[in-house]
């Protein structure tokens, strides 16, 4: 390492999606010297795939108000989000809009050239902004554009591993940086930080090929939150998005049903409200595919003109993946894993349980999204929060001063990182990945039931049992991704069991968390967030209702 990567910075940013890079320009702009270190580079972020829009009640949009969007997103949550934070988010959305338009989002426009909204699932008027159906990359690369202009600090092809604590002089844990391998030279480093915030995105991946997200959404940050002393909630709670691509599991955005597409069965009839919440839309789908055998996409009545001015990545992922042209042909679908509603359990000034340690978007549960998110909700939350984060971030750092060289995680990961090139690999690890995927696409996605998930729990324990026996093959030093893949498989596994706990304990049906064996909702006993730490190494879960920070 050169002396510019060991020393120690104000915020450590983990990360580079869209939330990471906002949280960045506003850490900044409060004055902290600012550090992003991604596994990848920011433009390959998940955000790019939010395609469908942000949602804001802006003062051009006729009858919708900041009021209706909250209402919208309460009634979406089905009684898990907080009515605080979740009027905070609304309320400021459009601020965030205004500040995306004035970095350079090149937002569509309508015939008086203002920001053009469409109304997406649950939304009781057009309210999401779009830049046609590349929305989240629009967004994720004039905000990289931003934090270059500024000069901020990216260092990729940095894996995190473990996030480094200590405590303080009144005897409370806080952070004091992170370790990561650096993919380029195979070593593992320190970076001492003031304060941190992990953005790492999701961990839908644990369904492997059944997940729209990209193949690096392993829950990495919020597994190292986990195991640092962060607490977790509503990690039971995975959104499935109606309109994947049936083979590929490729994203077909809800922008597709929000200009106006059908959903038809086997027998080509439309079968449901295309626009009602993802998770009713959802289960609708997965009972015609069982009943029929298929499902499809027709926007084939938008016309060509039409697809190709509004919806063009529609059409080439369509015809890239599935190798149909859905101006002239219907697209099969099917519900695919796509956004994490739970994640690492946050306050109000985007804080977990462990001092300085910060985190915003889809890693972080701010308790907006409840049991189901509202569609157009993400984008707003990670500028929002983002922004939040950043701004109490570089406040922390300012405020304290960490005096502890976290020597002793650096030992440890390094040593870890050695002795993991001598495990065996009698078993092979991405056979094992996809046989998780398989069992939990099967038993613990879009319906469930105690026997299929105590399977599932079961087959995850055996894995855990297993790790040492599924080492990396390859034992080189640089740009060992076969190594890298066997850290994430080792991260989803401990996160999936945090899944199907929080699953099992939950005996009642609430959004996205559908049981068979238990399908009405019950606020008495169930209207409370589950969260889950870890003492001594050993998961602990409880039911907690409200603020529990």
């Amino acid at each position: 390492m050169n002396n510019r990567e060991t020393t120690q910075t104000d915020v450590l940013i983990i990360g580079a999606g869209g939330a990471a890079l906002s949280a960045a320009l506003k850490a900044q702009e409060h004055g902290a010297r600012v550090r992003v270190l991604s596994k990848s580079y920011p433009t390959r972020a998940q955000t790019c795939m939010a395609q469908g829009g942000i949602n804001a009640a802006l003062s051009h949009s006729g009858a919708d108000t900041v009021a209706l969007h909250v209402e919208d997103t309460l009634k979406s949550a089905q009684g898990l989000a907080l009515r605080d934070a979740v009027s905070l988010m609304c309320q400021q959305a459009p601020e965030a809009l205004a500040w995306l338009d004035r970095i350079g989002v090149p937002f569509s426009r309508n015939a008086k050239a203002q920001i053009a909204q469409r109304r997406l699932g649950g939304a009781s008027s057009e309210r999401a902004c779009y830049a046609q159906d590349y929305t989240g990359l629009k967004i994720l690369h004039t905000l990289y554009d931003q934090c270059n202009r500024h000069n901020i600090e990216f260092l990729n092809e940095r894996f995190l591993l473990n996030i480094c604590t200590q405590k303080d002089t009144h005897g409370n844990v806080c952070v004091s940086g992170v370790t990561a391998l650096n993919l380029r030279t195979g070593e593992v480093e320190m970076h001492e930080a003031a304060s941190v915030i992990v953005a790492t995105g999701g961990y839908s991946r644990i369904y492997h090929r059944h997940a729209t997200n990209a193949t690096g959404t392993t829950g990495d940050g919020i597994a190292a939150a986990l195991r640092a002393g962060a607490r977790l909630s509503d990690m039971e709670f995975i959104q499935f998005h109606p309109t994947a691509l049936k083979n590929s599991s490729v994203l077909i955005s809800e922008s597709a049903r929000g200009a106006g597409g059908y959903l038809l069965n086997a027998a080509h009839e439309r079968f449901t409200d295309e626009l009602a919440p993802r998770d009713i839309v959802a289960r609708e789908i997965l009972k015609e595919i069982e009943r029929g055998g298929a499902v499809y996409l027709d926007i084939r009545h938008l016309g060509e003109a039409f697809i190709d001015a509004q919806l063009p990545q529609e059409r080439k992922l369509a015809q890239l993946y599935e190798g149909i042209d859905p101006v002239y042909e219907i697209m099969p679908v099917k519900p695919a894993a796509h956004y994490c509603m739970g994640g690492i359990e946050v306050d109000a000034r985007s804080q977990t349980a462990v001092s300085g340690l910060f985190a915003c978007g889809e890693c972080a549960n701010h308790n907006v999204h409840g049991a189901n998110r509202l569609g157009g909700n993400s984008l707003l939350e990670l500028v929002v929060f983002g922004h939040q984060a950043g701004v109490n971030a570089a406040q922390y750092a300012q405020q304290t001063q960490n005096t502890c060289k976290p020597t002793e995680q650096l030992q440890k990961d390094r040593t870890f990182i050695e002795g993991v090139k001598y495990f065996t690999n009698q078993i092979d690890f991405y056979e094992k990945h996809r046989f998780m995927g398989n069992i939990f696409y099967n038993n613990a996605a879009i319906v469930r039931d105690e026997k299929g998930l105590k399977a599932v729990l079961a087959a995850v324990r055996q894995l855990q049992k297993e790790l040492p026996f599924m080492g990396p093959k390859d034992k080189s030093k640089v740009y060992n991704t076969n190594l890298v893949e066997f850290i994430e498989f080792g991260n989803m596994v401990e996160l999936a069991e945090v899944v199907l706990v929080s699953a099992i304990s939950r005996r009642e049906s609430r959004g996205a968390h559908f049981r068979s064996d238990a399908p009405q909702r019950d606020d008495e006993r169930f209207g409370a967030h589950t969260v889950a730490w870890k003492e001594e190494g050993v998961l602990c879960l409880d039911f907690i209702k409200g603020e529990v920070l």
